[in-house]
């Protein structure tokens, strides 16, 4: 199976990797050339453009920061569309919007293509070890087809339903990640006001009831001072922004998103919207002086778990027959 990839960002370039490293045959794009370079010189392709990567693959991968730019590779001159045809199939690893996502997979299946929407959840370093979680939305059908390639890129693979499906699951779990995102930076602030050390307190969120896979992971580059999670808050605000659009479609009257919403309008008016997403807490530290860090701690984090075969996780409770 040949496979193009467009979109070698932060998560793009880790999952292309995994692909490229367990011997799949990948052909790359992206706007910045010297990303398709590293790639290249790894042993990858490099694509002539979206309509030709389409042609000549069997499955093409998008993995890029806003709805909009999928779109833009979709539908413009020169874009997959263009040489969609039967058998083929696109699958869709952005956090997008799921009326999107589902407007474009309209026109694939027109042209007698398949598509897919596979976000992934984990965090980067799981990403650059093929150990992250992958969500997929297709036909089961579909989902049979491309699973190797999901089971390269990630360790545990659900299938979710029908195409959007994965879209809306991608942004209720980054909402439940912001949301721990601040209530960890609120936590660890007023551990410090409080005349906590630190690193105890760390320790004592993470065997509690009060621990969370955000705090084991972020609090650390936040303790750290690097606060590198390889995430900026432009992302966040778009993430929480789409869960929004979701509660707002089914009508549920959500309390505490919008409020996340401006506290990330906030700190992107304060810190600019390429500044780390763990940053957040620059507006705790500013309002109380204090330096919200301890030693000891990563200034990035690393997956040390071993890079294993994949597997589709089943839904417990859920009859598979």
């Amino acid at each position: 199976m040949k496979v193009g990839f467009i979109g070698l960002g932060n998560v793009g370039g880790k999952l292309s990797g995994s692909l490229l490293r367990n011997g799949v045959d990948l052909t790359v794009h992206d706007l910045n050339h010297e990303l398709v370079q590293k790639m290249v010189a790894l042993g990858a392709h490099q694509g002539g453009g979206p309509a030709q990567m389409m042609r000549d693959c069997d499955v093409v991968i998008t993995c890029l920061p806003s709805p909009a730019a999928s779109a833009s590779v979709m539908e413009d001159a020169g874009g997959l569309l263009e040489t969609m045809g039967a058998g083929k199939i696109w699958m869709e690893m952005s956090t997008t919007d799921e009326a999107e996502v589902k407007r474009l997979g309209a026109k694939v299946s027109a042209l007698g293509g398949a598509s897919v929407d596979c976000p992934v959840s984990g965090g980067c370093h799981r990403a650059d070890t093929g150990n992250i979680s992958i969500f997929a939305g297709c036909e089961r059908a579909t989902f049979e087809r491309i699973l190797p390639l999901l089971t390269t890129m990630g360790r545990r693979i659900l299938h979710t339903g029908d195409l959007g499906s994965a879209s809306v699951l991608k942004v209720l779990t980054n909402y439940l990640a912001t949301a721990n995102l601040i209530t960890c930076s609120e936590a660890l602030v007023v551990a410090k006001a409080a005349g906590m050390d630190l690193n105890t307190a760390y320790e004592a969120i993470k065997i509690s009831s009060g621990t969370s896979f955000v705090h084991e992971t972020e609090s650390q580059v936040i303790l750290n001072g690097s606060r590198d999670i390889s995430f900026t808050m432009d992302l966040v605000l778009k993430d929480i922004g789409l869960f929004q659009d979701v509660a707002d479609r089914a009508g549920v009257p959500l309390e505490i998103n919008p409020l996340m919403i401006e506290i990330f309008k906030d700190g992107i008016a304060r810190f600019g919207p390429r500044e780390l997403s763990a940053n957040i807490i620059k507006r705790l530290e500013q309002a109380t002086g204090l330096d919200i860090r301890a030693q000891g701690f990563p200034p990035a984090m690393t997956d040390d778990e071993p890079e294993v075969a994949g597997y589709e996780v089943a839904p417990k409770g859920l009859d598979q027959s």
